[in-house]
């Protein structure tokens, strides 16, 4: 795999419900910005790993580098930002999370041990009020390319669908003392925050992109939220998106799934949101995007059938994604401006597809998605 490989491309996760004008305030970046000489003196200092070879990999707040030792074994160290770093137990639930799922035959990216046994450790940047901690861990390094990258078909679509809902089944196992942690109320990219964007739509000002962002939000009040409560419910990933699934090239031009990547929304939700997010995803890069919700939805269901409140709601949930990505990316690249080529990466292809869609309809997309799933699932 190249060294494009991306652990952490999750959106800003903001820990409460923040107003456009508090998060612009001036104080620090929660971003870290560590150099390469120091990823590699880290990495010794705690892991007991020399590093030979040392370069950077995209992430949208977090920072990532892929290392390599003396005999050529790579790992990524990653740098979570000071926001999310505040919160150790959660960051230890995601962790478990990984190790959970690899042991139920998901191929997870995994923590590795420092040399006193623990599983994270921290770095401090700064002193007095500017002082910031960032969580410091060493991952497993897994091989293949995302997604994006690579040419998939229906059936390897099919397969990620079916992963997916393997992945959401798996967590219903997970046991832990801290799961409460999970009930991430104030995540501004989940879907029952939605309505929130509102809040920063000025962003999209001059944009007629902006009506269809608005119209978007007034028919998510209208048909979706008022129906949240009849949604399947359980630990999800919460960002299985074309970026943190990795999969390398197996026989008749078809892919295997050889990682899943970034738990960092790790959370209690809706399954239909998973499969949404999904969705949206995987049909940014995609030649024949309108061919990419059928394959997943076929797959998703033949693990985990959706009821009729969420089949009703996916194509709107869907559309709510690609608004999210599109207004909060470009807050973000105002915000972080170093970071606005990474920041925007869905800008394009998702500005057109959320035209697209909208003009085509609820009814003619979701007849669509439903008959090539019915199809799908025949043929599979």
């Amino acid at each position: 795999m190249s060294d494009l490989q991306r652990n952490s491309l999750s959106p800003l996760s903001s820990s409460s419900r923040t107003s456009a004008e508090t998060m612009d305030s001036s104080s620090p970046s929660p971003r870290p910005v560590f150099s390469l000489q120091r990823a590699s003196e880290l990495t010794l200092q705690h892991y007991g790993v020399t590093v030979t070879e040392v370069s950077n990999l995209p992430s949208y707040m977090d920072q990532n580098f892929l290392v390599k030792d003396a005999e050529g074994t790579r790992y990524v160290l990653k740098i979570m930002n000071s926001e999310e770093s505040k919160d150790a137990t959660l960051l230890g639930l995601q962790t478990l999370a990984m190790s959970f799922l690899l042991s139920r035959g998901v191929p997870a990216q995994t923590a590795l041990c420092t040399t006193t046994g623990r599983l994270m450790t921290s770095e401090e940047t700064g002193c007095g009020p500017g002082a910031q901690t960032f969580c410091v861990r060493l991952m497993t390094y897994l091989p293949g390319d995302t997604i994006a990258q690579s040419p998939v078909t229906t059936q390897d679509l099919y397969r990620v669908g079916k992963l997916a809902a393997n992945i959401d089944k798996a967590l219903q196992q997970l046991q832990s003392p801290d799961l409460h942690v999970l009930q991430r109320d104030g995540v501004l990219w989940t879907f029952p925050n939605f309505c929130l964007l509102e809040d920063y739509l000025s962003v999209m000002d001059g944009d007629p992109l902006q009506d269809i962002v608005r119209a978007v939000l007034d028919q998510f009040r209208s048909h979706v939220q008022p129906r949240i409560n009849t949604f399947q419910k359980g630990i999800i990933h919460g960002d299985l998106s074309d970026q943190n699934i990795l999969v390398t090239p197996g026989g008749g031009g078809h892919h295997e799934v050889s990682g899943v990547l970034d738990f960092s929304f790790l959370m209690n939700g809706c399954y239909v949101f998973e499969l949404a997010v999904s969705i949206m995803y995987l049909m940014l890069e995609n030649p024949r995007p309108l061919d990419v919700g059928g394959a997943v939805l076929a797959g998703w269901e033949s693990i985990m059938p959706l009821n009729e409140e969420e089949k009703d709601s996916l194509f709107l949930l869907v559309l709510a994604r690609f608004c999210q990505s599109l207004v909060y990316g470009r807050f973000n690249a105002r915000r972080y401006p170093d970071n606005k080529k990474f920041i925007l990466t869905t800008a394009e292809s998702g500005s057109r597809l959320l035209t697209e869609l909208w003009e085509r309809g609820k009814t003619d997309v979701e007849q669509r998605w439903f008959k090539d799933a019915s199809v799908f699932s025949e043929e599979s």
